[in-house]
C-alpha cells in the first residue's frame, strides 16, 4: 500500500494554523472596533507568533529577490532591510488591502511602508511585547494582532505568488481575503472541492 505525496508550502500551512487561532479567539472576543484595545495572553500569543513568522517569510522573499545574498548577511536583515529590499520590487505592498468579510473589517497592515523610515505599528508592538512585556503588555491588543496576521497573509502571498496566481494555494483561508483589486476570481477544485483563491498581480504591485 502506497501513500502519494506532494510538496506542501509550509508557510501557507502555518498561516492557516494561525488563522484557525483567530477563528477560535472570535468566539470569545468580538472583532469589533470597541474591542480593538482588548489584550490578553492569547492575543499576545497570536501577535508574537504572527510577527515572528513575518520575520521568517520576509527573509525568504529577500533571498528570492537577491539570491546572491550571503546567509550571514540575510540573517542580519531586520525590518528596515526587508522594506528596502521588498518595496522596490513589490511597490504595492503598502496599499495592499486584506479583508475579513465575516467581521466587516478591511486592513492595510503595511501602510506605514508608504513612508521612508516608518515601520508598521503592529511590528513595533510585537517588539515591545517581546522585549518589554512587563511594561508594554497592553500593546498585545486585538488591533495589533489582527494587523500582524494580515501582514503575514500579504507576505506569504508574495512568497508564493506564482502558486497564488494559479489558485494553487489550498485550502483557501476562511477569514482572510485579498482586496477587490487583487481578486482574480474563483474556481471549484482542490481539497474537498473548496473554492480556490486567485491572486491577481497588478503592474504596480
Amino acid at each position: 500500500m502506497t501513500i502519494e505525496t506532494r510538496k506542501i508550502e509550509k508557510h501557507w500551512n502555518y498561516l492557516l494554523a494561525i488563522e484557525n487561532d483567530l477563528t477560535e479567539l472570535s468566539r470569545y472576543v468580538e472583532f469589533d472596533e470597541k474591542n480593538f484595545e482588548c489584550f490578553s495572553i492569547e492575543i499576545a500569543r497570536i501577535l508574537l507568533t504572527s510577527a515572528a513568522e513575518v520575520d521568517v517569510v520576509c527573509k525568504q522573499i529577500c533571498r528570492k529577490i537577491k539570491p546572491m545574498l550571503k546567509a550571514k548577511d540575510l540573517e542580519k536583515l531586520k525590518i528596515h532591510g526587508y522594506r528596502d529590499t521588498i518595496k522596490p520590487v513589490f511597490p504595492g505592498v503598502p496599499q495592499f488591502e486584506v479583508s475579513m468579510l465575516r467581521f466587516g473589517l478591511k486592513l492595510h497592515p503595511w501602510e506605514e511602508w508608504s513612508g521612508r523610515r516608518v515601520n508598521p505599528r503592529w511590528w513595533c508592538a510585537y517588539n515591545k511585547v517581546k522585549h518589554q512585556r512587563d511594561s508594554e503588555y497592553e500593546m498585545a491588543n486585538l488591533k495589533n494582532a489582527l494587523n500582524a496576521v494580515a501582514g503575514l497573509f500579504v507576505m506569504v502571498l508574495y512568497l508564493y505568488k506564482e502558486k497564488a496566481k494559479l489558485g494553487e494555494l489550498v485550502p483557501s483561508p476562511q477569514l482572510l481575503h485579498v482586496g477587490a483589486e487583487h481578486w482574480g476570481g474563483m474556481n471549484v477544485g482542490g481539497l474537498n472541492s473548496a473554492p480556490l483563491m486567485f491572486f491577481r498581480i497588478l503592474p504596480n504591485m
